[in-house]
């Protein structure tokens, strides 16, 4: 059997169009991707850990189907949702929240201005390095801007991933992912001007919000 290869943002875009789609691991073993829940609704633990903790303008990094964008936009707060996925953009503005297909290294709408930044779902691991994920996000925000990051669970630590992405017979090139543990996102944020405000845990899910270090 042929395997063709595919590239990660289409093969998201098929994901979230329906295809199944696997996460493949460096040795070649599947693990099924959290699309149920990122293409449901609100949910309350989406409500109490993450979208309460959001405030002022909200920029949703890596927002898939918008659930949290169109979340924060019924709750009265300004959100804009980003990612690189097409499909992902046209299902968020489906929903009503307001979103653009856009990476987060590229130049984005009101950059420095930003009240908060979200980043859920994992996607702190967004390019493998969360260090300069954070650095990005932090010239991202205003001065004294907050993020609400979700956090994998403590004994985490930083863990580097090498994933696939598996679409049928098609497989995309090995990119880079990471995961965080609340016992290690401190060092994390204080490595891109960071300060840890507060951490909760709600349902088995993990936040910790940050806020810009006034001495960078």
């Amino acid at each position: 059997m042929t395997t063709d290869v595919i590239d990660p943002v289409q093969a998201m875009d098929a994901a979230f169009a329906g295809r199944s789609c696997q996460l493949v691991d460096h040795a070649g073993n599947p693990r099924p991707m959290a699309l149920r829940r990122w293409t449901g609704a609100v949910d309350a633990t989406d409500r109490s850990l993450l979208l309460q903790r959001c405030r002022g303008r909200t920029i949703d990094v890596g927002c898939g189907p918008g659930r949290l964008a169109a979340g924060l936009a019924t709750l009265g707060v300004p959100a804009l949702g980003i990612d690189v996925s097409l499909e992902a953009v046209r299902q968020a503005r489906l929903r009503g929240a307001l979103a653009i297909r856009r990476d987060v290294f590229a130049p984005v709408p009101g950059e420095g201005r930003w009240d908060c930044a979200l980043l859920a779902d994992g996607n702190i691991g967004i390019g493998g390095r969360p260090e300069r994920l954070l650095g990005r996000v932090h010239r991202i925000v205003r001065p004294g801007g907050r993020v609400v990051v979700e956090l994998d669970a403590e004994g985490t630590d930083v863990v580097h991933h090498r994933w696939r992405l598996r679409v049928g017979r098609r497989v995309t090139p090995a990119f880079d992912w990471a995961a965080v543990g609340l016992d290690a996102i401190e060092r994390v944020a204080d490595a891109a001007g960071f300060v840890v405000e507060d951490r909760a845990t709600t349902g088995g899910r993990h936040v910790a919000v940050l806020r810009q270090a006034a001495h960078w």
